[in-house]
């Protein structure tokens, strides 16, 4: 019998299947980051996207600017649209079908996050629960 390995190299490599990004982005959400990483005097090579138990409903999602060796060993990149997204690996059970895009008004400029695992969310929009 062969092993896991030696069956998943037996694949052709026509027949290998391209693997969906966790989340994707909108083309305003990426020319919105490509904006702030232009920004920035200490060159980030993206951004790293996150969740951390916060707010009314529990969950909230973190963004920070984060440099390729900084990428930990179970984490998820994501190139897109000329943008780099680091996905925490803690964070990606929550985030896997996430559309991030961008919003701007006269009241507020925010990244907007359309997850269909969320159950719930705070009125206000900072949190929330799957």
């Amino acid at each position: 019998m062969l092993g896991a390995a030696a069956a998943a190299a037996a694949v052709p490599a026509a027949r290998k299947r391209a693997t969906k990004a966790i989340m994707s982005l909108t083309d305003t959400a990426a020319a919105r980051i490509r904006h702030l990483l232009s920004q920035r005097s200490s060159h980030p090579d993206g951004i790293r996207i996150g969740v951390r138990r916060r707010g009314c409903n529990g969950l909230a999602y973190t963004m920070n600017y984060a440099q390729r060796d900084e990428v930990g060993k179970f984490d998820e990149v994501i190139e897109d649209k000329g943008v780099t997204v680091f996905v925490d690996a803690k964070a990606v059970m929550f985030l896997i079908g996430t559309e991030m895009d961008f919003h701007e008004d006269r009241i507020r400029a925010e990244f907007v996050f359309r997850n269909p695992n969320a159950k719930g969310t705070c009125g206000c929009g900072e949190s929330f629960r799957v």
